[in-house]
């Protein structure tokens, strides 16, 4: 599995408790800084940061791919657009949470979302009269 991680980098039990939520080993793990250039357009920048990433045009569309996205909105966004683009679908997303009690502060693994599979079940239930329709 390759893991994109546009946030701080991810400790050696955080890398454990993905591999032990997806089932798969990190083959690749690119660590991506993302400090935004707020005077220059956003869209452009992403680009050029997933760009910069050494994954072919088969890779993005045949390795399993998921991605820690980075803090602010709008980059994440762009992020989830951009690869998109490349991947044909939706990636999977790392959500991490404060540890309870953590003195200073520690981050760990809460969950690994398939925005694909989200995406799926919200077409579902919109178009078979689920709720909100």
């Amino acid at each position: 599995m390759i893991v994109v991680n546009f946030s701080h980098p991810l400790s050696e039990a955080q890398r454990q408790d993905i591999e032990s939520l997806s089932g798969q080993t990190i083959e690749h793990l690119f660590d991506v800084p993302c400090q935004m250039d707020h005077e220059a357009a956003f869209a452009p920048q992403i680009r050029a940061l997933v760009d910069g990433l050494p994954i072919s045009a088969s890779q993005w569309q045949s390795h399993p791919v998921l991605v820690n996205l980075p803090g602010l909105h709008i980059a994440a966004a762009l992020v989830v657009a951009e690869l998109h683009g490349r991947m044909g679908h939706f990636p999977s997303c790392i959500r991490l949470r404060p540890v309870a009690g953590s003195v200073p502060t520690r981050y760990e693994v809460a969950e690994l979302i398939n925005l694909e599979a989200v995406r799926q079940e919200s077409r579902t239930q919109r178009f078979s009269g689920g709720p909100g329709r």
